[in-house]
């Protein structure tokens, strides 16, 4: 074997050693998103990954009387101030006994209340 040939045979094992301990030192890559050859590939991952997490955000449901703001937030039409006199009508007032009765807190109306129906529940 000439010079050449014997570097290039070392380097092949080098490199082949250090990708095997790369392999054993990862963690479980059980939920490691795949490789993409391209960019468009790779997009419509990501998109439909976002979709999935929408959807899973959509389906449920949230509890007004228990909801933290970060849940309440998640709901169409609710952001951090309304979700924040929602926690604070309920500590004031005490539990929702219907969905409907979110009315009585300033700045949630009938739509909001229309538009996030599915999702609100007053009970566990």
């Amino acid at each position: 074997m000439n010079v050449h040939h014997k570097a290039s045979f070392i380097n092949l094992i080098t490199n082949a050693a250090f990708g095997f301990a790369l392999l054993i030192m990862m963690p479980n890559s059980g939920n490691a998103a795949p490789c993409f050859d391209n960019p468009q590939s790779a997009y419509k991952y990501l998109l439909a990954q976002e979709n999935a997490k929408t959807q899973a955000r959509d389906q449920t449901t949230v509890n007004i009387n228990r909801a933290s703001e970060g849940e309440l937030v998640s709901l169409n039409g609710i952001g951090s101030s309304k979700a924040q006199a929602i926690i604070l009508y309920r500590d004031m007032f005490g539990d929702f006994k219907t969905v409907d009765e979110l009315m009585k807190v300033k700045g949630i109306g009938a739509k909001t209340i229309e538009k996030n129906r599915s999702r609100l529940r007053v009970q566990d």
